[in-house]
């Protein structure tokens, strides 16, 4: 190993040797955890890794995911969600697989672009040391440069850890399936990183499929034999499998798949299909594979028995509160134009289901395909809805029928939560129908439009000096005192969110929207950006609005920025939270026994709920 680190340094024309130690980089001292596919694809490697390495951090080890993609592209920030789900981002404004925002759910964890890796990457930075000479004349190759550049993106990520720390453990997931052209390389970088990092350093772990055919009515393993087979041809010993199927694995499968595959029988887990997630970590513990784990890499004298016993107690509480049985339900319209692809807003999913643990309240997601909306039919399709969800997205489909939503959630005191384009469109909406600017639009839908309210403002980037044509990654928000985002914010002054969108309220109509009444309560510190709207706390004299009387929306609120992003199990996203909470008392405020029952037991809807002039204000 002492000479190996030698010859990542010295002149590679003497040696055959390409494996690059970074700067104060120890051989074995970090371990690593390889989740590695078979048989299929999307079978939860990045939830079954998640779950492992958050074992681990409750016990006091510092853990860095990665993801490794074996498509060409650079970053996620270009692929259509009907082929690869969400495009998440991260607080660097990296565009990257939607596996990472379930690493940083389930670790509580910011990560950042160290975690993410496409092939992409890979090659335009070894094309880029090429052309520069760093190879010293050598034949680029793919053994040993493009395998040499993944060590040592796996090292450097290692030694940066969480950011706080270096870390004890890189949990390192290969996207597709074992025998795939695209990350054939990566696997090979794995194999011969166990070489170099020496025994006890590497853990490969398989997941693989059971199939099930429902013709036999019983579970098959051949196909994971196979799978596993295929793995141990590319020169790599499983130590751990991960068995996903669509209920418990049978002990006679598992014996099948340990003897083939040499894993003994406390190291092959069942995967199967349960009630949520986060039910999963509290498993590893119970089938003892997070002690199997800790053999494997020589971990036990790093564990800290005290944090990890005050962590498995605060995810009890939040677990209990997912699955236990719920006496209250209510109906949040998702309005997108992916209605049929769930994976689309998978993070909006997630955040409901925080809610949802924590109001102990069902939340029943009702999708709705706003190209089928418009403004007549626009009260069937949300009919019996208790709150209304407007996401983000690009281009024109759709758009229309989304400002009809807006416009009924407005005008019929539905609760409103507007993300990104949600939040334009409400910014449209309320120019058209309430200012009675009949041409408002945005220049992404009409360059050509006669007044342009949302628009793209090169100034604007270049001031932010973001690049390209995108602001991306997380921004401070200054929130405007005495308003609903103020009282979310629990007072504080500004807030960080995320962003990913190319177009603003144009500057020229923020006075003329004021003046009509719209509130923005969330604002760039320094430019003028709008991040937050809101509608005035009582609606009177508002045009459009003018109610007999004083009235408050129960909740009406757009935020530029993605606040599902940063919604994590143990910390719910506050707009979130507020939506759930109004969708509640928009549900049960006229049943007085039930709500009267909510308000004395539900704790966190009477700290969550923000009510105007209602009979309920004070409760």
């Amino acid at each position: 190993m002492e000479l190996l680190a030698e010859a990542g340094d010295r002149s590679m024309a003497n040696s055959e040797f390409y494996s690059p130690i970074p700067d104060g980089y120890k051989l074995g001292n970090h371990k690593y955890v390889v989740i590695l596919g078979t048989v299929m694809s999307g079978l939860g490697k990045g939830i079954f890794s998640s779950s492992m390495a958050k074992v681990l951090k409750d016990k006091g080890l510092t853990v860095a995911p990665i993801k490794m993609e074996g498509y060409l592209n650079i970053d996620s920030g270009t692929l259509n969600p009907y082929r690869h789900g969400e495009v998440f981002v991260l607080e660097d404004g990296t565009e990257c697989d939607m596996d990472l925002g379930t690493y940083e759910r389930m670790l509580d964890q910011d990560l950042s672009k160290r975690n993410f890796v496409t092939s992409g990457q890979i090659y335009s930075e070894i094309l880029d040391r090429e052309r520069q000479g760093v190879y010293l004349g050598r034949d680029v190759q793919m053994i040993p440069h493009v395998t040499g550049e993944v060590k040592r993106k796996l090292r450097e990520l290692a030694l940066r850890g969480d950011g706080n720390k270096p870390a004890d453990v890189v949990f390192v997931e290969v996207g597709g399936t074992v025998g795939d052209y695209e990350n054939g390389f990566y696997i090979e970088a794995l194999r011969e990183l166990a070489f170099e990092e020496g025994p006890g350093s590497v853990c490969f772990v398989a997941l693989t499929y059971v199939i099930e055919p429902q013709a036999l009515g019983e579970q098959k393993s051949k196909a994971a034999q196979l799978g596993i087979k295929r793995l141990m041809e590319s020169g790599i010993q499983p130590h751990m499998i991960a068995c996903r199927a669509n209920s418990p694995v049978e002990p006679k499968v598992m014996e099948k798949i340990a003897m083939f595959s040499n894993v003994p029988m406390g190291r092959v887990f069942s995967m199967h299909d349960r009630e949520s997630i986060y039910t999963i970590p509290d498993e590893i513990r119970a089938d003892g594979l997070d002690r199997e784990i800790l053999s494997i890499l020589d971990l036990h004298n790093r564990v800290d028995a005290r944090r990890e016993d005050t962590a498995r107690k605060r995810w009890a509480t939040f677990v209990d509160g997912l699955t236990a049985e719920k006496n209250h339900t209510v109906k949040i319209g998702i309005t997108g134009k992916y209605a049929d692809l769930r994976d689309a807003y998978a993070s909006i999913d997630k955040a409901l289901e925080h809610c949802s643990a924590h109001f102990r309240t069902n939340i029943e997601q009702v999708w709705v395909e706003t190209s089928d909306v418009n403004d007549r039919n626009v009260a069937g399709h949300l009919a019996d809805l208790d709150g209304v969800i407007v996401p983000g997205g690009f281009g024109s489909r759709g758009v229309e029928g989304k400002m009809a939503c807006v416009k009924h959630c407005r005008e019929n005191l539905v609760p409103y939560l507007g993300i990104c384009l949600g939040f334009q469109v409400a910014v449209i909406e309320f120019a058209r129908n309430v200012l009675g600017i009949a041409d408002a639009s945005s220049t992404e839908f009409d360059p050509m439009c006669g007044t342009p309210v949302i628009s793209e403002l090169p100034d604007q980037k270049k001031i932010e000096g973001l690049g390209g044509t995108m602001r991306l990654g997380a921004q401070d928000v200054k929130i405007t005192p005495n308003t609903l985002a103020s009282f979310l914010a629990d007072g504080h002054s500004s807030v960080h969110e995320r962003f990913r969108h190319r177009y603003e309220v144009d500057p020229a109509r923020i006075e003329q929207l004021e003046a009509g009444g719209l509130v923005f309560s969330g604002r760039h510190p320094d430019q003028p950006i709008m991040q937050i709207l809101e509608l005035p706390r009582t609606a009177e004299g508002v045009k459009g609005i003018a109610p007999e009387e004083p009235i408050t929306h129960p909740y009406f609120i757009g935020a530029q920025c993605h606040p599902e992003l940063t919604s994590r199990p143990l910390r719910p996203q506050p707009m979130f939270m507020g939506l759930v909470a109004a969708a509640l008392q928009h549900r049960y405020e006229h049943d007085d026994s039930i709500w009267s029952d909510l308000m004395r037991t539900n704790t966190a809807l009477k700290r969550w709920l923000r009510t105007g002039n209602g009979k309920h204000q004070n409760a």
